[in-house]
Protein backbone atom coordinates (compact mmCIF):
# COMPACT_ATOMS: atom_id res chain seq x y z
CA UNK A 1 0.00 0.00 0.00
CA UNK A 2 1.18 3.52 -0.80
CA UNK A 3 0.17 6.09 1.77
CA UNK A 4 -1.20 9.48 0.72
CA UNK A 5 0.54 12.12 2.82
CA UNK A 6 -1.29 15.12 1.36
CA UNK A 7 -4.50 15.50 -0.64
CA UNK A 8 -5.62 18.91 -1.85
CA UNK A 9 -8.18 20.23 -4.33
CA UNK A 10 -6.21 22.88 -6.23
CA UNK A 11 -9.28 24.17 -8.03
CA UNK A 12 -12.58 22.79 -9.26
CA UNK A 13 -12.11 19.10 -10.19
CA UNK A 14 -8.28 19.30 -10.14
CA UNK A 15 -6.49 17.56 -7.29
CA UNK A 16 -2.92 17.28 -5.98
CA UNK A 17 -1.62 14.36 -3.94
CA UNK A 18 1.74 13.65 -2.32
CA UNK A 19 2.25 9.89 -2.12
CA UNK A 20 4.82 7.82 -0.30
CA UNK A 21 6.53 5.73 -3.01
CA UNK A 22 10.22 5.44 -2.14
CA UNK A 23 11.42 3.36 -5.08
CA UNK A 24 9.63 5.54 -7.61
CA UNK A 25 10.99 8.71 -6.00
CA UNK A 26 14.51 7.30 -5.99
CA UNK A 27 14.65 6.65 -9.73
CA UNK A 28 12.18 9.00 -11.48
CA UNK A 29 13.15 11.89 -13.73
CA UNK A 30 11.16 14.77 -15.26
CA UNK A 31 8.97 13.64 -18.14
CA UNK A 32 8.27 10.18 -16.75
CA UNK A 33 4.95 8.92 -15.44
CA UNK A 34 3.52 6.40 -13.00
CA UNK A 35 0.38 4.29 -12.76
CA UNK A 36 -1.91 4.23 -9.73
CA UNK A 37 -4.77 1.97 -8.69
CA UNK A 38 -7.07 2.88 -5.83
CA UNK A 39 -8.04 -0.75 -5.16
CA UNK A 40 -7.18 -4.23 -6.41
CA UNK A 41 -9.97 -4.22 -8.98
CA UNK A 42 -9.65 -0.53 -9.95
CA UNK A 43 -8.71 0.92 -13.31
CA UNK A 44 -5.04 1.68 -13.94
CA UNK A 45 -4.56 5.44 -14.21
CA UNK A 46 -1.35 6.79 -15.82
CA UNK A 47 -0.24 10.19 -14.49
CA UNK A 48 2.84 12.24 -15.26
CA UNK A 49 4.97 12.85 -12.18
CA UNK A 50 4.56 16.46 -11.06
CA UNK A 51 7.32 16.50 -8.44
CA UNK A 52 9.45 14.18 -6.35
CA UNK A 53 11.50 14.25 -3.17
CA UNK A 54 14.17 11.57 -3.12
CA UNK A 55 15.07 12.11 0.54
CA UNK A 56 11.47 11.95 1.76
CA UNK A 57 10.64 9.14 -0.67
CA UNK A 58 7.57 10.90 -2.06
CA UNK A 59 6.12 11.71 -5.46
CA UNK A 60 3.52 14.36 -6.28
CA UNK A 61 0.72 13.79 -8.78
CA UNK A 62 -1.93 16.13 -10.14
CA UNK A 63 -5.08 14.87 -11.84
CA UNK A 64 -8.38 16.13 -13.17
CA UNK A 65 -11.74 14.39 -12.89
CA UNK A 66 -12.57 13.01 -16.34
CA UNK A 67 -14.35 9.74 -15.57
CA UNK A 68 -15.53 7.34 -12.91
CA UNK A 69 -12.07 6.23 -11.76
CA UNK A 70 -10.84 9.76 -11.16
CA UNK A 71 -14.03 10.56 -9.24
CA UNK A 72 -13.23 7.66 -6.89
CA UNK A 73 -9.61 8.79 -6.68
CA UNK A 74 -10.65 12.34 -5.73
CA UNK A 75 -12.41 10.98 -2.63
CA UNK A 76 -9.12 9.75 -1.11
CA UNK A 77 -7.75 11.82 1.76
CA UNK A 78 -4.42 12.16 3.58
CA UNK A 79 -3.91 8.94 5.51
CA UNK A 80 -5.60 6.78 2.86
CA UNK A 81 -3.51 4.62 0.55
CA UNK A 82 -3.30 3.57 -3.09
CA UNK A 83 -3.31 -0.17 -3.68
CA UNK A 84 -0.59 0.20 -6.35
CA UNK A 85 1.86 2.84 -7.52
CA UNK A 86 4.00 1.59 -10.41
CA UNK A 87 6.86 3.51 -11.98
CA UNK A 88 8.76 5.36 -13.11
CA UNK A 89 7.56 4.56 -16.64
CA UNK A 90 8.21 6.12 -20.02
CA UNK A 91 11.28 7.97 -21.20
CA UNK A 92 12.64 10.97 -19.29
CA UNK A 93 12.70 14.42 -20.88
CA UNK A 94 15.50 14.76 -23.42
CA UNK A 95 16.73 17.69 -21.31
CA UNK A 96 17.88 15.16 -18.70
CA UNK A 97 20.34 13.75 -21.25
CA UNK A 98 22.09 17.07 -21.81
CA UNK A 99 25.14 18.32 -19.95
CA UNK A 100 25.16 21.51 -17.90
CA UNK A 101 27.21 23.20 -20.65
CA UNK A 102 24.70 22.18 -23.32
CA UNK A 103 21.78 23.47 -21.26
CA UNK A 104 23.57 26.75 -20.52
CA UNK A 105 23.87 27.33 -24.26
CA UNK A 106 20.15 26.87 -24.88
CA UNK A 107 17.23 29.28 -24.67
CA UNK A 108 14.17 27.24 -23.73
CA UNK A 109 10.50 28.14 -23.51
CA UNK A 110 7.80 25.96 -21.97
CA UNK A 111 4.11 26.21 -22.80
CA UNK A 112 1.70 24.72 -20.27
CA UNK A 113 -2.03 24.46 -20.78
CA UNK A 114 -4.48 23.64 -17.98
CA UNK A 115 -3.47 20.47 -16.11
CA UNK A 116 -0.41 20.34 -18.40
CA UNK A 117 1.17 22.78 -15.95
CA UNK A 118 1.80 19.81 -13.64
CA UNK A 119 4.16 17.86 -15.96
CA UNK A 120 5.86 21.08 -17.11
CA UNK A 121 6.76 22.05 -13.54
CA UNK A 122 9.32 19.28 -12.80
CA UNK A 123 11.20 20.04 -16.02
CA UNK A 124 11.41 23.75 -15.25
CA UNK A 125 12.42 22.95 -11.66
CA UNK A 126 15.12 20.54 -12.91
CA UNK A 127 16.60 23.27 -15.11
CA UNK A 128 16.39 25.82 -12.29
CA UNK A 129 18.34 23.49 -10.00
CA UNK A 130 20.95 23.19 -12.77
CA UNK A 131 21.25 26.98 -12.83
CA UNK A 132 19.32 27.34 -16.10
CA UNK A 133 16.39 29.74 -16.28
CA UNK A 134 13.68 28.91 -18.80
CA UNK A 135 10.75 31.06 -19.83
CA UNK A 136 7.29 29.63 -19.15
CA UNK A 137 3.92 30.42 -20.70
CA UNK A 138 0.96 29.13 -18.68
CA UNK A 139 -2.55 29.19 -20.10
CA UNK A 140 -5.94 28.47 -18.54
CA UNK A 141 -9.55 29.02 -19.56
CA UNK A 142 -10.11 31.35 -16.61
CA UNK A 143 -8.29 32.53 -13.48
CA UNK A 144 -10.05 29.98 -11.26
CA UNK A 145 -8.56 27.11 -13.28
CA UNK A 146 -4.97 28.30 -13.00
CA UNK A 147 -2.77 25.91 -10.96
CA UNK A 148 0.74 25.92 -9.48
CA UNK A 149 1.34 29.59 -10.32
CA UNK A 150 3.47 30.35 -7.23
CA UNK A 151 5.47 27.16 -7.60
CA UNK A 152 6.16 27.90 -11.27
CA UNK A 153 7.04 31.52 -10.57
CA UNK A 154 9.71 30.36 -8.10
CA UNK A 155 11.60 28.32 -10.72
CA UNK A 156 10.88 30.07 -14.04
CA UNK A 157 13.07 32.70 -15.62
CA UNK A 158 10.09 34.69 -16.89
CA UNK A 159 6.49 33.60 -16.33
CA UNK A 160 3.77 34.67 -18.75
CA UNK A 161 0.20 33.87 -17.69
CA UNK A 162 -2.70 34.01 -20.10
CA UNK A 163 -6.40 33.25 -19.76
CA UNK A 164 -8.92 32.64 -22.52
CA UNK A 165 -11.45 35.03 -20.97
CA UNK A 166 -8.97 37.70 -19.86
CA UNK A 167 -9.83 37.25 -16.17
CA UNK A 168 -6.12 37.13 -15.25
CA UNK A 169 -2.84 37.92 -16.94
CA UNK A 170 -2.88 38.33 -20.70
CA UNK A 171 -6.14 37.91 -22.59
CA UNK A 172 -5.98 35.21 -25.23
CA UNK A 173 -4.33 31.96 -26.20
CA UNK A 174 -0.82 30.77 -25.38
CA UNK A 175 0.02 30.82 -29.08
CA UNK A 176 -0.43 34.61 -29.11
CA UNK A 177 2.26 34.90 -26.42
CA UNK A 178 4.64 32.81 -28.55
CA UNK A 179 4.04 35.23 -31.42
CA UNK A 180 4.53 38.25 -29.13
CA UNK A 181 7.81 36.94 -27.72
CA UNK A 182 9.14 36.24 -31.20
CA UNK A 183 8.09 39.70 -32.38
CA UNK A 184 9.89 41.27 -29.40
CA UNK A 185 13.16 39.67 -30.49
CA UNK A 186 13.18 36.62 -28.21
CA UNK A 187 14.97 33.70 -29.81
CA UNK A 188 14.56 30.17 -28.51
CA UNK A 189 16.30 26.90 -29.31
CA UNK A 190 13.60 24.62 -27.91
CA UNK A 191 9.94 24.75 -27.00
CA UNK A 192 8.27 22.17 -24.74
CA UNK A 193 4.46 22.27 -24.95
CA UNK A 194 2.25 20.15 -22.68
CA UNK A 195 -1.50 20.45 -22.32
CA UNK A 196 -4.73 19.56 -24.13
CA UNK A 197 -4.24 17.99 -27.55
CA UNK A 198 -5.74 20.95 -29.38
CA UNK A 199 -3.40 23.36 -27.58
CA UNK A 200 -0.32 21.30 -28.40
CA UNK A 201 -1.38 21.04 -32.04
CA UNK A 202 -1.71 24.80 -32.44
CA UNK A 203 1.50 25.44 -30.49
CA UNK A 204 3.26 23.26 -33.04
CA UNK A 205 1.66 25.09 -35.95
CA UNK A 206 2.83 28.38 -34.40
CA UNK A 207 6.41 27.32 -33.62
CA UNK A 208 6.80 25.72 -37.03
CA UNK A 209 6.58 29.22 -38.53
CA UNK A 210 9.73 30.09 -36.59
CA UNK A 211 11.50 26.77 -37.21
CA UNK A 212 11.50 26.23 -33.44
CA UNK A 213 11.84 22.59 -32.41
CA UNK A 214 8.89 21.67 -30.21
CA UNK A 215 8.54 18.71 -27.87
CA UNK A 216 5.05 17.61 -26.80
CA UNK A 217 3.70 15.04 -24.33
CA UNK A 218 1.16 12.49 -25.57
CA UNK A 219 0.15 11.54 -22.02
CA UNK A 220 -3.50 12.59 -22.71
CA UNK A 221 -4.08 9.51 -24.89
CA UNK A 222 -2.54 6.94 -22.54
CA UNK A 223 -4.81 4.37 -20.88
CA UNK A 224 -2.95 1.18 -19.93
CA UNK A 225 0.54 2.66 -19.60
CA UNK A 226 2.47 -0.49 -20.56
CA UNK A 227 1.98 -0.77 -24.33
CA UNK A 228 -0.54 -3.61 -24.08
CA UNK A 229 -3.85 -1.90 -24.90
CA UNK A 230 -2.82 0.14 -27.94
CA UNK A 231 -4.90 3.17 -26.93
CA UNK A 232 -1.90 5.50 -27.11
CA UNK A 233 -0.93 4.50 -30.63
CA UNK A 234 0.31 7.61 -32.38
CA UNK A 235 1.85 8.33 -35.77
CA UNK A 236 5.17 10.18 -35.51
CA UNK A 237 7.16 10.88 -38.67
CA UNK A 238 4.90 8.38 -40.48
CA UNK A 239 5.91 5.64 -38.04
CA UNK A 240 3.69 3.94 -35.45
CA UNK A 241 4.70 4.75 -31.86
CA UNK A 242 3.12 4.10 -28.49
CA UNK A 243 3.17 7.03 -26.07
CA UNK A 244 3.59 4.91 -22.94
CA UNK A 245 6.70 3.00 -24.07
CA UNK A 246 8.23 5.20 -26.80
CA UNK A 247 7.31 8.51 -25.18
CA UNK A 248 5.35 10.14 -23.75
CA UNK A 249 7.35 13.00 -25.32
CA UNK A 250 7.81 13.37 -29.07
CA UNK A 251 8.81 15.96 -31.66
CA UNK A 252 5.51 17.80 -32.08
CA UNK A 253 6.23 18.80 -35.67
CA UNK A 254 6.30 15.11 -36.62
CA UNK A 255 3.07 14.07 -34.84
CA UNK A 256 -0.03 13.30 -36.92
CA UNK A 257 -2.35 15.45 -34.81
CA UNK A 258 -5.57 14.73 -36.68
CA UNK A 259 -5.10 10.99 -36.23
CA UNK A 260 -4.20 11.36 -32.54
CA UNK A 261 -7.21 13.55 -31.76
CA UNK A 262 -9.62 11.19 -33.51
CA UNK A 263 -8.31 8.29 -31.42
CA UNK A 264 -8.70 10.32 -28.23
CA UNK A 265 -12.38 10.92 -29.01
CA UNK A 266 -13.00 7.16 -29.04
CA UNK A 267 -12.58 6.95 -25.26
CA UNK A 268 -14.77 9.84 -24.20
CA UNK A 269 -18.06 7.97 -24.44
CA UNK A 270 -16.77 5.16 -22.22
CA UNK A 271 -15.56 7.66 -19.62
CA UNK A 272 -18.93 9.40 -19.79
CA UNK A 273 -20.76 6.14 -19.11
CA UNK A 274 -18.64 5.43 -16.05
CA UNK A 275 -19.18 8.84 -14.46
CA UNK A 276 -22.95 8.76 -15.12
CA UNK A 277 -23.21 5.33 -13.52
CA UNK A 278 -21.42 6.63 -10.42
CA UNK A 279 -23.58 9.74 -10.18
CA UNK A 280 -26.91 8.04 -10.83
CA UNK A 281 -26.38 4.70 -9.08
CA UNK A 282 -29.39 2.38 -9.26
CA UNK A 283 -31.36 4.95 -11.23
CA UNK A 284 -28.97 4.68 -14.17
CA UNK A 285 -31.14 2.39 -16.30
CA UNK A 286 -30.62 4.01 -19.66
CA UNK A 287 -33.37 4.74 -22.14
CA UNK A 288 -31.70 7.58 -23.99
CA UNK A 289 -30.05 5.19 -26.40
CA UNK A 290 -26.67 6.93 -26.11
CA UNK A 291 -24.93 5.91 -22.89
CA UNK A 292 -25.46 2.15 -22.99
CA UNK A 293 -27.06 2.13 -19.57
CA UNK A 294 -29.93 -0.03 -20.80
CA UNK A 295 -27.60 -2.77 -22.06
Amino acid sequence: MYKILKAEELTTNIFLMVVEAKRVAKHCLPGQFLIVRTAEDSERIPLTICDYDREAGTVTIVFQIVGGSTVEMSKLQAGDSFHDVVGPLGCPSELCEKTKEELDAMNIVFVAGGVGTAPVYPQVKYLHEMGVNADVIVGAKTKDLLILEKEMEAVAGNLYVTTDDGSYGRHGMVTAVIDELHASGKKYDLCVAIGPMIMMKFCCLTTKKYNLKTIVSMNPIMVDGTGMCGACRVIVDNKVKFACVDGPEFDGHLVDWDNAMKRQQMYKTQEGRAILKLQEGDTHHGGCGHCGGDE
